[in-house]
């Protein structure tokens, strides 16, 4: 996987970060979703290095090799604001001070705290599969509770690390064939590390409490998206069944947005890296 890209373990105080990056040309980071690591995008990186990007694939805090702090009650440390945060200082340690990102499910969280919190640095963002989780919760209904259910376990203390760290394999299922064998050797690995889960989960549990909190404290001052907005959506996902036009929905948060959906199942950069390479590519490029 990654061919030509360097790997290396990014220091930041109380969190190290773990990103692989290769290419010349304009900066583009790729954030993936739960339960991830970057090598989701191993198909889609290489692709857009050869359309003249440079691509910084980061592992988002706790997920895969990098490492936050200690869990704590309030979430703070696993909140969207503070990995937005690793990913702004990656790139400068990378030397980037302005850049697109991309971000995929929960990857698409912290690609809005990125584009509102440091619009400066964040010249153009795309997102993936993913709404704000202040608009996922506003809508709640039988059939998100039904099928998103997994959210609100997550949130539960102690309770999902006993249950999924007693079967990792069981709750935990890919296919190599689909995922690639090493991007499913190196995803196995990780959801097989108790610290993995518990910061997976701490992730979920961030998302109930501060980073609603945070969300919900941009739209009452009337912060939005600065830079242009690309949504993707998987049309073999729920997202378009749950709530109809994604587009109406971000057109709240972003006054330059445009989107469509891809013919993909959930995993999109791993399912349909052509299509997903391509709308990236072109809206990175314009």
């Amino acid at each position: 996987m990654f061919e030509g890209f360097a790997c290396e373990l990014v220091q930041l105080g109380e969190s190290s970060t773990f990103v692989r990056h290769g290419g010349e040309g304009p900066p583009v980071v790729l954030l993936h979703g739960h339960p991830r690591t970057s090598a989701t995008w191993h198909r889609v990186a290489p692709r857009l290095v050869e359309r003249g990007l440079t691509v910084v694939c980061p592992d988002l805090r706790g997920y895969g090799r990098s490492r936050g702090p200690a869990p704590t009650d309030d979430h703070v440390g696993h909140s969207k604001r503070a990995v937005a945060q690793d990913v702004v200082e990656v790139m400068r340690f990378l030397g980037h001070d302005r850049f697109a990102v991309a971000g995929h499910d929960r990857g698409g969280a912290v690609a809005l705290r990125l584009a509102l919190d440091h619009p400066e640095a964040v010249s153009r963002v795309a997102l993936l599969d993913c709404l704000p989780l202040s608009e996922h919760l506003s809508r709640i209904t039988a059939k998100f509770a039904t099928e998103w259910w997994h959210w609100f376990f997550f949130a539960q203390p102690d309770i999902p690390e006993r249950v999924i760290n007693a079967d990792p394999d069981s709750w935990y299922q890919g296919d190599p064939r689909s995922m690639g064998q090493e991007n499913h050797d190196e995803w196995r690995k990780a959801t097989r590390d108790p610290d993995v889960v518990r910061a997976m989960l701490e992730d979920y549990r961030a998302g109930l409490t501060v980073d609603r909190r945070h969300e919900e404290a941009d739209r009452a001052a009337g912060v939005r998206i600065a830079c242009p907005t690309l949504v993707l959506w998987s049309l073999r996902d729920d997202l378009e069944d749950l709530y109809g036009d994604p587009l109406k929905i971000w057109a709240d948060w972003a006054p330059d947005v445009r989107g469509h959906g891809i013919d993909s199942g959930h995993h999109v950069a791993e399912e349909a890296p052509d299509a997903l390479a391509t709308a990236l590519g072109d809206f990175f490029l314009t």
